[in-house]
């Protein structure tokens, strides 16, 4: 449009001038652009009537796979020579292959489909529209306009898949699972010994304290397993939280919480997540996979933030756990978190914190030195003590260095029951 604009103003000052001036040469020079003009005109694009669909190959997808992008334009008003679309894509996603930009011929009531190849790290993206651009042959008129063309695309965390996580709540529910009741029935654990009762299959008779009572048989009696509540609580301040430009040590926590609700599902427990940064987004507790799903859902969706009402983990409420479930904080930790974390404890809560270490994941980062490493040590030191003060208190903690997969380094961990002492994988 600006070309025909500056045409324009070039062709109206050679006639002003000619008709002033009455000088033949300038009227004739103006001739040639007036055609060019009259060009346009007749060829101009007339008002777009375009429609465009678009689909995703997959709009639930893996970090970095490959997802094909459709778009399927149609024509639905009258020829345009030159036809351009620029899909607008996030900053964070990659194109593989094809692009998002292509120039086309339109004629009228056709339809033309492209494609590009994307991938992208965890996250939500939203495609809202499309922008397209039609001209005449020239290039002197230019009609633009954005189509809406919506979809949206899920890249869930990657999963590491955990054989088996022990947990012991106070308190299970009444469906079968794997963790023990503390309630004798049926079972694989011993339990104890009764009275033998009609029902009892013969193979449960335990035949040395029967030898001793001539009159009376004793059955054994296993210990039952049960499900359990489990709660997740991903700590996504940003002072717990470090970047080291685009590395966020909020991935690994992000791929930890990922890989324990898959567990926790696995197992047949009620599962429900909270993730605390500058909002609190509640997954409320339920079973099997659309929970699963809802939950890799509010994964992807999760960044850090800051908020002065939820910069501490005060705000964690106890209504939003059932009494003595098993609550399970992924987090690097800050020496504020102390207290929160006794308290939870002191409120019957099983408390168990899975901790990407900090240390090793920012040392990493920075060139070797003797500040460095008296740097690192104190900070060290200091983080040591928090542990032991969390394991006192009956809490288990369980380090990762992230440098290793989270499913090899504290996979075995925590198949283990917990004690007391630390786990540093």
């Amino acid at each position: 449009m600006q070309r025909f604009l500056f045409l324009s103003t070039i062709v109206y000052t050679l006639l002003l001038a000619g008709l002033i001036t009455l000088r033949g040469e300038l009227i004739a020079l103006a001739i040639p652009l007036v055609i060019y003009l009259l060009f346009a005109f007749w060829n101009a694009p007339e008002a777009l009537n375009i429609e465009i669909e678009r689909k995703i190959s997959n709009d639930r997808s893996a970090p970095g796979a490959d997802v094909v992008i459709t778009l399927t334009i149609k024509n639905l008003g009258g020829n345009i020579d030159e036809f351009l679309l620029e899909d607008k894509i996030a900053s964070h996603l990659t194109v593989r292959f094809g692009s998002p930009r292509h120039l086309l011929r339109l004629p009228k009531g056709s339809t033309h489909t492209v494609a590009y190849t994307i991938a992208g790290p965890r996250g939500t993206y939203n495609f809202d529209s499309v922008h397209i651009e039609a001209s005449d042959p020239l290039g002197l008129i230019n009609i633009k306009q954005i189509i809406s063309a919506t979809g949206q695309l899920l890249v869930f965390p990657d999963v590491r898949k955990l054989k088996f996580v022990t947990i012991r709540p106070r308190r299970t529910r009444v469906y079968a699972g794997s963790i023990p009741a503390r309630a004798g029935g049926a079972g694989t654990e011993f339990f104890g010994v009764r009275e033998y009762q009609a029902g009892d299959s013969p193979r449960s008779i335990n035949w040395h304290a029967s030898a001793r009572h001539a009159e009376t048989l004793y059955s054994n009696e296993f210990q039952q397993e049960r499900v359990a509540d489990v709660g997740i609580v991903l700590d996504a301040r940003e002072r717990a939280n470090i970047f080291h430009g685009a590395n966020s040590i909020f991935e690994h926590s992000v791929a930890a919480a990922a890989a324990l609700s898959d567990a926790f599902i696995s197992q047949g427990n009620r599962v429900g997540m909270l993730i605390y940064g500058s909002y609190l987004s509640w997954t409320l507790p339920e079973y099997g996979k659309v929970q699963r799903e809802r939950m890799m859902q509010s994964l992807a969706r999760a960044v850090v933030g800051e908020s002065s009402v939820f910069s501490g983990l005060e705000h964690l409420s106890a209504r939003m756990f059932p009494p003595e479930t098993q609550i399970v904080l992924v987090s690097s930790l800050v020496n504020d978190d102390l207290r929160v974390m006794i308290q939870l404890r002191a409120r019957g809560y099983q408390v168990m914190v899975v901790s990407p270490d900090p240390v090793k994941f920012e040392v990493g980062f920075l060139s070797p030195s003797s500040d460095v490493e008296l740097a690192s040590r104190v900070i060290r030191m200091e983080r040591d003590l928090l542990i032991r003060k969390l394991e006192r208190a009956g809490i288990q903690v369980i380090e990762w260095d992230v440098s290793r997969p989270f499913d090899q380094a504290v996979g075995p961990a925590l198949m283990r029951p917990h004690v007391s002492t630390s786990r540093r994988m």
